[in-house]
């Protein structure tokens, strides 16, 4: 899943839970998928934040990017 995916279903599953029309069971599932997704996009926003390390470091030398893996 990517970072903007993730995103835009957290957005619409908070928007879901302001709402006020979930039963609790529901409120709780959406929670917990909410919950996810947050640990996804820190994942994904900790990786890009390293690659961009990596190149500012690589800038001063040569310049290549080295490929970080963005699915983990």
């Amino acid at each position: 899943m990517s970072y903007e995916d993730a995103a835009e279903k957290l957005e619409s599953i908070l928007e879901s839970i302001e709402s006020d029309d979930l039963p609790l069971d529901k409120l709780v599932v959406h929670y917990e998928e909410g919950a996810r997704l947050i640990k996804i996009c820190g994942e994904k926003l900790q990786a890009a934040e390293k690659r961009m390390v990596q190149l500012e470091q690589s800038i001063e030398g040569d310049l290549s990017a080295r490929q970080a893996d963005l699915e983990e």
